[in-house]
């Protein structure tokens, strides 16, 4: 069984305590690998690393520093099946998907924040032809960078690569449920040679190994996707200890489909937004809400269209749905639907486990894509992110209703909005308290753009030019004539 190791200061190591957790494949419920269960002493070990190799790196010329960015990505494209396939197994999605969507954009990730510190700028001003005052923007040091299960690669390089293409350099927590990829990625840092200390990846549960990126003193910056319950402690935490904080957490986001809407074009989306990556994506479309007149119409074709959906082993080529990430998660997962059924939701499709077709997978964690309609949007169901193959069903009367049902929850991470009317569609998409609209579109994404939600899904950007600020200190000279 393959043990994998932290990365520090260049190295693949044990953790200081020689205590270790197992990895399960989400697919076959086994484990499969063994993860280090590090922490504080691992943490200070990596940061050590990371604060060593700081003033090297930040004094890097930019275009040496995206040089090993695009050297990196590069990395990532001749690996890709390799990775795509440790992705499908680490996480349960189907390896297509992997391959085509997750891989890809974990390399994208690199190319473009290698371009964009070469394009960076910096505002001057005249000063009542007195003086002129210019920013300078510096990298604020060691970044302590933390990500989530659900796309680990993707959004681990989202944060490693616009902290080092910058001048910080990081200590990074990838989620222990899916360790694989990131252990990977320090393969391949260490193959392009990218200065020893500079990324620093340690593994290990959030209590102790995250709490202690958290609160070490020495890591001014925090980065974190993951739940709102943790967000709020992070950021009540590093909020007492001044640190800079960017914290994109979770979402239980509205897809608002008025009658002028294309209806079929409306309907595939409405599936993919709700059930891509077993509905376990920050930004699916979780509850759609319908204008009356058409609900009736456009659910009959959800059902459809949720049927035809390819259950199967993810390993297995056009396989479209693959498995719950643990056990764990399929328990709340069918919790949230056993639930909605005591409140008198009408399951129409979906609704309990399957096994797919292979023995090897007959323990694994599937459960089904299910359509939920006739709960009241006051409800628990309704309010919290469930962050599964679970999509509701509402209807409304007018586009005031629309609305206040889209922001009646305590999110705001994203929204849809479907019409052939375009004032209404910036009149709504203005109304809707959230960080992205998209309409007549979903997951539509330009890297340039700012990232992040509202509410409780959370504070900062990391888009584009957002996070090259985040990551750097502004400072303001003024020369006086």
């Amino acid at each position: 069984m393959q043990k994998l190791q932290n990365y520090i200061a260049g190295e693949l190591v044990d953790p200081a305590t020689d205590n270790w957790l197992d990895v399960y494949e989400p697919a076959t419920g086994e484990v499969y690998a063994k993860l280090p269960a590090s922490d504080e002493v691992d943490v200070g070990r990596a940061y050590e690393a990371a604060r060593d190799a700081f003033p090297q790196w930040s004094g890097t010329p930019a275009e040496q520093r995206a040089s090993y960015l695009y050297a990196l990505a590069d990395a990532i494209d001749r690996n890709l099946d390799r990775l795509a396939e440790a992705e499908s197994r680490d996480t349960g999605k189907p390896i297509g998907v992997a391959k085509t969507v997750d891989i890809p954009r974990a390399a994208a990730n690199f190319r473009f924040f290698a371009g964009a510190i070469l394009h960076s700028e910096s505002a001057s001003h005249d000063t009542n032809g007195q003086a002129i005052n210019y920013t300078l923007r510096s990298p604020r040091g060691v970044a302590g960078l933390i990500s989530p299960w659900n796309l680990p690669l993707y959004l681990l390089s989202w944060k490693i690569a616009p902290a080092i293409a910058t001048g910080n350099t990081c200590v990074a927590k990838p989620s222990e449920v899916t360790p694989m990829t990131a252990f990977m990625l320090a393969e391949l840092i260490d193959e392009v040679g990218i200065p020893q200390g500079v990324v620093n990846i340690v593994h290990g549960l959030g209590d102790p190994c995250g709490k202690a990126i958290v609160e070490h003193p020495g890591i001014p910056t925090i980065s974190f996707t993951g739940s709102t319950a943790v967000g709020k402690w992070i950021g009540s935490t590093a909020g007492g200890m001044l640190k800079r904080i960017s914290l994109e957490l979770g979402g239980k986001n509205p897809n608002v489909i008025f009658a002028d809407a294309d209806l079929d074009q409306a309907v595939e989306t409405a599936c993919r937004g709700a059930f891509s990556n077993q509905g376990q994506i920050c930004l699916c479309g979780s509850r759609i809400i319908v204008e009356d007149s058409i609900a009736d119409a456009f659910t009959q074709k959800l059902v459809e269209r949720t049927n035809a959906i390819k259950l199967g082993d993810p390993a297995d080529t056009g396989v479209e749905f693959g498995a719950l990430v643990s056990q764990e998660h399929l328990a709340k997962v069918a919790g949230a639907v056993d639930r909605a059924r005591e409140l008198g939701g009408e399951v129409l499709t979906g609704g309990d486990r399957f096994t797919p077709d292979s023995e090897r997978c007959a323990g694994g964690y599937f459960y089904q894509p299910t359509v939920i309609r006739g709960l009241d949007m006051s409800c628990d169901v309704q309010q919290s992110e469930i962050f599964g193959p679970v999509v509701t069903v509402t209807s409304f009367k007018d586009e005031a209703e629309a609305i206040r049902l889209a922001n009646d929850t305590s999110f705001g991470l994203a929204s849809m909005i479907w019409t052939g009317d375009g004032s209404r569609a910036h009149r709504v998409a203005k109304a809707i308290d959230a960080g992205i609209v998209w309409v007549n579109c979903w997951m539509l994404r330009d890297l340039r753009t700012p990232f992040g939600g509202a509410k409780a899904s959370g504070v900062g950007r990391e888009g584009g030019n957002d996070a090259l600020r985040f990551f750097t200190e502004p400072k303001n000279v003024c020369i006086k004539f």
